[in-house]
């Protein structure tokens, strides 16, 4: 393969459909980082690279060993380390560099969001009486409810939680998105979950539990986005293969 090399951190569905979207394509040589946090990833079509750079300056290295022409930062929108060594990294290399980013998600009538900055603080937000809580946001910071042990946790993620909380009461869902509403209507309904602590991750994948709270009336402690400075970004697939045109054509034009 041959032309601009194109290097894309993912780990997300749009990562995904992106490289599946630019693997045809004979004037790019395209690459997918995945941090190696999932035990059982999806297939990917296009060739994967798997585990950390070492920091921003070892993704401005790799970046420049590899001969990188763009970079396009298609984590997870709370993945905010890797984030911040791609912004670092570009600067480094001076190479292009955009973010393919989905739009959060906005309350519409009939929610009941109350919005936080952190997995700690919704926890916090719980309160000092027993609750039974649904627990929607992945593995790596669950063992923050450990600090409120008073609560009835169920807690689904992709893998199991290591280590184990220490909270009494817990039950584990391990599964993977996406999530269906009647089904999240069946599961809030069958263990009587009085509130969900979420983040706002945005995209259909995992939506459902959101519309589902929202028709049964239960609360959502929202974790909010942390608005940091970052790179240009576009909020759909097809903008970034549009941006991705413009880049390649360009490169093309200077000779690199």
């Amino acid at each position: 393969m041959g032309g601009t090399r194109i290097l894309i951190l993912g780990g997300t569905t749009e990562a995904r459909r992106l490289a599946a979207a630019l693997v045809a394509r004979t004037d790019l040589d395209v690459i997918l980082s995945l941090a190696g946090r999932t035990a059982e990833p999806a297939r990917q079509p296009v060739p994967v690279r798997t585990g950390g750079f070492g920091g921003a300056k070892g993704l401005a290295r790799y970046l420049k060993d590899e001969a990188i022409d763009l970079l396009i930062d298609a984590t997870h929108p709370f993945a905010a380390r890797i984030s911040a060594n791609a912004v670092d990294a570009a600067g480094r290399s001076g190479i292009a560099a955009f973010a393919l980013c989905r739009p959060a998600w906005l309350p519409v009538k009939g929610d009941r969001w109350r919005t936080v900055r952190s997995v700690a603080e919704a926890i916090a937000a719980l309160g000092p009486s027993p609750r039974r809580i649904f627990l929607a946001i992945g593995r790596q910071e669950a063992h923050q409810v450990n600090a409120a042990p008073i609560h009835h946790y169920w807690v689904r993620s992709v893998d199991p939680v290591e280590p184990m909380l220490t909270v009494p009461d817990v039950t584990y869902i391990h599964a993977k998105g996406p999530f269906r509403l009647e089904d999240e209507l069946a599961m809030l309904r069958e263990y009587r979950i009085d509130a969900i602590v979420a983040k706002n991750s945005g995209g259909d994948a995992t939506y459902a539990k959101i519309e589902a709270a929202r028709q049964l009336g239960i609360e959502v402690i929202m974790v909010e986005r942390a608005h940091a400075a970052g790179l240009p970004a576009v909020e759909t697939v097809e903008a970034a293969l549009h941006r991705i045109d413009h880049l390649a054509s360009s490169l093309m034009k200077r000779g690199v």
